[in-house]
């Protein structure tokens, strides 16, 4: 597969491994609403950011989106957008490394982007995501006037690129039906089932053989002939094939649901009824403004609820576009994560769909714009799309900063880490996973066989500064046993120290890993 390359790309290459973990340190006065909402809003270096949620948020959110600067040499307030080709690549590439690491494997990534760096963009992605998990490229009209001044042409649309974890588990939504749409549908034949829109019957060859599969063909090619109403043999066109089995297509024709044109010479086609069509209609890959809003909508939108003094971003994206998107790709309580959250929008939308966020921006416009945005969500404001979604307040936010190292510089654990924190890094750095367990217990968990064990900041309810923390005979004794196995299951068990010879460790299964020299920094 062919790759990109540019300057100082090696460097990039290692970013994301390189950048230290780092705690999120919560911010009780900037936090808001119910206390124990999962939604984070957090403040600082999304390469930072991303790095922190590692451990705890591995593989669990299904849905990413994210709108970066777009380098096309335009001075943003917010942004320093006139990064040079290679900066802004080797910017963006230890981040998509770090959400790809993020995401589920039923989920999806969508990053709007204009045409200065869109085909970059992809070719990266291709790289990170593989190209066979590349879904689709949406064109979204995102302005309802002509800009004049444009030296050569008015840029009208955006791109958005649109890539899966692993297209083999992705299950897309489908999106409400519009006016528009419903205006496909007629009823020229007078059908007593009510108007009807029309699709081919025969498919490519390459995605008959899909349709063929589908419809539990067996061994038919789909080039079998169809009788037409005037008791002609009819074959799908040249490099075609029928779509459906045999006898699904004889069950049609008995029920009327084939349509061969006012002659009943044409091709045959399949009615769909619109009152059948209860699920809504599959997305097209051409967004108007009309639909999902403008960036004209969105800055009116975002001026409603911050204050006049504070300066808004060029280009926030309106509301309806990422409720669309969560249409499309999510499902209540499913996680969306923005780590260029801007003004909000993303945050906000999710909050009033129903699932849950995390929103991470850099600098004073977490708490200037994000925060007093998010307050008045909660609260129920009624701009954007609450009304369409029935939004009347609720929900809440924890509102973090990123603190320190956990790891110093030699890569050794710092001293009065928690243990929540250091559980997350231990179970990620040995398994690849963010910790399942939603309750402290020295038992972390059990992954391939082995079950994982921490004694940590007196775990086990000794509350001396080194109190549980070293491994005995007495202490082993009243370690929650292997889920598995419990007489002879393998263990790993991470300690200050041990009082157990190595004989009596290999007969009781157990791996010993002293902290925090055996801890992983990386």
């Amino acid at each position: 597969m062919p790759i990109l390359n540019w300057l100082n790309k090696e460097q990039a290459l290692t970013t994301a491994r390189d950048c230290p973990y780092r705690l999120l340190e919560l911010v009780p006065e900037l936090s808001y609403g119910e206390s124990d909402t999962n939604n984070m809003l957090i403040q600082g270096d999304n390469l930072d950011a991303l790095k922190a949620l590692i451990p705890t948020h591995s593989g669990k959110v299904k849905c990413i989106f994210i709108d970066p600067p777009y380098n096309t040499k335009s001075a943003f307030e917010h942004y320093d957008d006139n990064l040079e080709h290679s900066k802004w690549l080797s910017m963006m590439y230890p981040r998509l490394e770090l959400l790809h690491q993020l995401l589920s494997e039923d989920g999806t990534i969508w990053i709007t982007i204009s045409s200065a760096e869109g085909h970059y963009l992809k070719v990266i992605m291709d790289e990170l995501f593989g190209r066979n998990n590349f879904i689709e490229t949406v064109t979204w009209v995102k302005t309802s006037s002509v800009h004049n001044n444009a030296d050569f042409f008015s840029s009208a649309t955006d791109m958005m690129h649109v890539y899966a974890k692993n297209t083999e588990f992705v299950k897309f939504g489908r999106i409400p039906r519009s006016a528009r749409n419903s205006k496909d549908y007629k009823n020229p034949d007078n059908d007593k089932r009510g108007a009807w829109a029309s699709s081919p019957l025969h498919v490519s060859l390459t995605s008959g053989q899909r349709g063929a599969q589908y419809a539990k063909t067996g061994k038919s090619t789909g080039l079998y002939p169809i009788i037409s109403p005037h008791g002609e043999e009819i074959y799908p066109p040249k490099g075609r094939c029928w779509g459906y089995s045999e006898e699904n297509i004889k069950a049609y024709d008995e029920d009327g649901r084939i349509w061969w044109g006012k002659s009943g010479k044409n091709q045959p086609r399949l009615k769909r009824y619109i009152n059948e069509q209860k699920d809504g209609v599959v997305p097209t890959t051409l967004w108007n403004h009309d639909e999902v809003g403008h960036n004209q909508k969105a800055k009116k939108e975002v001026a409603e609820l911050i204050e006049e003094s504070v300066e808004l971003f060029a280009t926030p994206k309106p509301e309806a576009l990422l409720m669309r998107v969560l249409q499309i790709a999510t499902n209540t309580n499913d996680i969306v994560l923005d780590s260029f959250l801007g003004s909000g929008t993303t945050s906000a939308v999710v909050m009033k769909m129903d699932r849950k966020f995390i929103g991470i921006e850099l600098g004073e416009h977490a708490v200037t714009h994000c925060q007093p945005r998010l307050k008045k969500v909660v609260d129920g404001e009624q701009g954007g799309i609450s009304e369409d979604v029935n939004w009347t307040g609720g929900s809440g936010f924890k509102f973090y900063r990123l603190g320190e190292v956990i790891f110093n510089e030699k890569g050794s654990l710092r001293e009065g880490i928690s243990f929540d924190s250091l559980a997350a890094h231990i179970w990620y750095g040995d398994t690849r996973q963010a910790l399942p367990q939603s309750t402290k217990s020295p038992l972390l968990g059990i992954h391939n066989g082995v079950a994982y064990y921490l004694l940590y900041n007196g775990i086990l309810g000794d509350k001396r500064p080194n109190g549980g923390n070293v491994l005995t005979s007495k202490v082993l004794a009243i370690l929650p046993p292997h889920p598995e196995d419990p007489k002879n299951g393998k263990k790993v068990i991470y300690g200050e120290t041990s009082r157990m010879g190595k004989a009596r460790l290999k007969s009781e299964n157990i791996i010993f890993k002293q902290i925090p020299y055996d801890v992983k920094g990386r």
